[in-house]
């Protein structure tokens, strides 16, 4: 929003989905109230999945992950979570309502899907099975528990 009222000389800048803070990137990709529980839902997936990353829009947003070697590991396991997360976010850009999670959780089913036949293309099919078996099964416990709810 600060962009475009920039270009189109508008007086306008606050966020588009009516919160009427100042509209930068991080506002609206990160710290927006209606997008922080989507995040901290990524977040406590990957502590499922026992990865321990810091809560840093670094490294969601731009993949600029801590150089800890243990962190790399994790890099192709995280980086299409938060890709899923920021597609999700995209989906509701002007909407007053916060972001799916069951939207999110069905990308990254989408994004599994993709990964699995390009590896079997590849014939690489093990490791990709193996980089998304934990968390598919983080994925359908997270289901689950919503229909229990």
């Amino acid at each position: 929003p600060v962009r475009v009222a920039k270009m189109s000389k508008s007086e306008n800048s606050r966020c588009w989905r009516g919160c009427g803070e100042m509209g930068s990137l991080l506002h609206c990709w990160w710290e927006r109230k209606l997008v922080q529980p989507l995040w901290k839902t990524v977040w406590r997936f990957l502590r499922k999945l026992t990865v321990e990353l810091p809560y840093d829009p670094a490294i969601a947003l731009l993949g600029i992950y801590p150089r800890d070697t243990e962190m790399l590991m994790h890099r192709s396991t995280c980086t299409p979570m938060f890709i899923a997360a920021l597609s999700t976010i995209a989906k509701t850009w002007k909407e007053p309502k916060c972001p799916s999670t069951d939207e999110w959780i069905k990308k990254m089913g989408f994004i599994y899907t993709m990964e699995y036949y390009m590896a079997t293309r590849k014939n690489e099919t093990w490791p990709c099975v193996a980089a998304w078996m934990e968390l598919e099964g983080v994925m359908l416990s997270e289901i689950n528990q919503a229909e229990k709810d």
